[in-house]
C-alpha cells in the first residue's frame, strides 16, 4: 500500500480546488454574459410596436442598430486593451449595471434623438462584457482545451438570446417599453449574483497560475507599458492570420445579425407569421446554435488540432445553404423554424471560435485585445446588417436582401480559407516570449 506524502496530498487538494474554480468561472461568465443579452437584444422585439406607436421608420431603426453595433465593436476593442490589465470581476459587473441604466433611459424615451443616444450608450457599455470573459478563460484553461471550453462558454450567447427572445415576445404584450424595463430589473439581480460568483485570475484566490512553456506573463503591474504595446503590435496587429479572421468575422456577423435583429420583422412581413410566434422561431435559431458551437469546438480540438479557421470554412458553407433554403422554401412555420435552426447551428460555430482563435494566436498576454479586435470588425458589420439591410429592404424588398446575404456567406468562406494555414496558437513564437 502506497501512502500519499504531504506534498502529494497538498498538490491533489490544489488540483481539486483549481478544477472547482474552473467550473465556477465558466458557469459564472456564462450566466453573466447571457444576462447581457436581455439588455441588448430586446430592441428587436420592440421595433414593430415602436413603428406603430412612434412612427419610426425602418431606416431609423436600422440606424439605431448600426450605431449601437459600431459603438459596441469599438468598445469591445478598446475595453479589450483595458481588460487585459484590469480585474475581470469588477469590469464585467460594472458593464452589466451600466447597460441596465441605459435600458431604463431608453424605456422612458419617445423622441428619436433621446432613443438614439440611449441606445448608443448601451452599445458602448455592452462592450465591457466579452473581453473580461475571454481574459478569464485564457487564465483558467490551457490553450489545447480552449476551443472546446469556449464552445461551451459561447452557448451563453444562444441561451441568453433565446431566453430574451421568448421573454420579450411576451413583455411586448404589456407595451414596447416593457421590453426594456423588465430586462433591466432582471439584470439588476443578475449583476449581484455575478459579483458573488466571479473572481479574477487563479492568483487572486491563492492558486498558482497555469504553467505554459515559454509563455509566463510578467507579474501584474510589472510589465513596462512600452513593452506591452510592442507585444501588441507584433503579436496582434501585424499578424496576418488575425487580420484574415477579423475580416471574416465581419461577414459572420452580417449573417447572424440579419436573423437576430431583423428576424421578427422579416418573419412577420416576408413570411406573414404572427409576432408572438416569431419569438419561438428566432429562439430556435439560437438554441440550435448551441449544438453547432459544441460540435465546432470538438471538431477544432479533435480533428483540426486547435485550428479554428478550418472548422469555420465548413460552417459558413452550411449557414449560407440553410439561409438560401429558408428564402426559397420556408412557406410554413415548421419549415421556417427548421431551416432557421440549421442556419443557427452552422453560423454559431464561427461565432464561438473566432474570438478564442485570435486569443490563442495572441497568447494570454494579449487575449482580450485580440478578441476585442475581432469584435471591432464583427460589429462594424452593423453598417450592413442594420442600416444597410433596412435601407435595402425598403428600396428593393426582402427577396433582394436575401440574395445579398448569400454573397456575404461566400466572402466569409473565402477569408477563412486564407487563414487555413494559421497555427493553433502563438505560444513559443519569438514575439510571444516574455520580455
Amino acid at each position: 500500500m502506497t501512502l500519499a506524502t504531504p506534498a502529494s496530498t497538498a498538490a491533489t487538494a490544489t488540483d481539486s480546488l483549481f478544477r472547482s474554480w474552473q467550473v465556477r468561472t465558466l458557469a459564472g461568465t456564462m450566466f453573466g454574459y447571457a444576462a447581457f443579452y436581455f439588455v441588448r437584444k430586446n430592441l428587436s422585439f420592440a421595433m414593430p410596436a415602436m413603428q406603430a406607436d412612434l412612427g419610426i421608420s425602418k431606416a431609423d431603426l436600422g440606424i439605431f442598430l448600426t450605431l449601437h453595433g459600431l459603438l459596441y465593436g469599438v468598445s469591445r476593442f478598446a475595453n479589450g486593451v483595458w481588460a487585459d490589465r484590469a480585474n475581470a470581476r469588477y469590469f464585467m459587473v460594472t458593464g452589466l449595471m451600466l447597460s441596465v441604466a441605459a435600458n431604463v433611459w431608453f424605456g422612458f424615451g419617445s423622441e428619436v434623438l433621446w432613443l438614439g443616444v440611449a441606445w448608443m450608450v448601451n452599445g458602448w457599455v455592452q462592450g465591457m462584457g466579452f473581453p473580461p470573459c475571454c481574459r478569464l478563460m485564457t487564465h483558467w484553461f490551457r490553450p489545447e482545451r480552449l476551443a472546446s471550453v469556449m464552445a461551451v462558454w459561447n452557448t451563453s450567447h444562444s441561451i441568453g438570446a433565446a431566453l430574451a427572445s421568448v421573454a420579450c415576445g411576451y413583455f411586448v404584450l404589456l407595451g414596447w417599453r416593457w421590453c426594456f424595463f423588465a430586462p433591466a430589473m432582471l439584470c439588476t439581480v443578475a449583476g449581484a449574483i455575478l459579483f458573488l460568483l466571479l473572481r479574477d485570475t487563479p492568483r487572486s484566490v491563492g492558486l498558482p497560475e497555469l504553467r505554459i512553456a515559454g509563455a509566463e506573463p510578467p507579474e501584474p503591474g510589472a510589465e513596462d507599458p512600452a513593452a506591452h504595446r510592442a507585444f501588441l503590435r507584433s503579436q496582434v496587429f501585424r499578424n496576418s492570420f488575425i487580420w484574415h479572421i477579423c475580416l471574416a468575422n465581419f461577414f459572420v456577423y452580417v449573417l447572424r445579425f440579419a436573423v437576430l435583429d431583423w428576424g421578427p420583422t422579416l418573419l412577420k412581413e416576408m413570411k406573414h407569421f404572427p409576432l408572438q410566434q416569431t419569438g419561438w422561431m428566432v429562439a430556435a435559431f439560437e438554441v440550435a446554435g448551441i449544438g453547432g458551437m459544441l460540435l465546432a469546438g470538438w471538431v477544432t480540438d479533435r480533428v483540426f488540432g486547435g485550428r479554428g479557421a478550418r472548422t469555420c470554412v465548413f460552417c459558413m458553407v452550411g449557414a449560407a445553404a440553410a439561409l438560401w433554403a429558408f428564402w426559397q422554401f420556408a412557406t410554413t412555420p415548421a419549415a421556417a423554424t427548421a431551416l432557421l435552426a440549421v442556419a443557427g447551428f452552422c453560423i454559431y460555430g464561427p461565432q464561438a471560435l473566432i474570438g478564442i482563435t485570435a486569443a490563442n494566436l495572441a497568447t494570454r498576454r494579449a487575449a482580450a485585445t485580440a478578441a476585442g479586435f475581432t469584435g471591432l470588425f464583427g460589429y462594424a458589420s452593423t453598417l450592413v446588417s442594420g442600416w444597410g439591410l433596412g435601407l435595402l429592404v425598403e428600396k428593393a424588398g426582402w427577396h433582394t436582401a436575401f440574395g445579398a446575404l448569400l454573397g456575404v456567406g461566400a466572402l466569409g468562406t473565402f477569408l477563412f480559407l486564407l487563414a487555413w494555414r494559421a497555427p493553433a496558437h502563438g505560444y513559443g513564437s519569438p514575439s510571444a516570449a516574455p520580455s
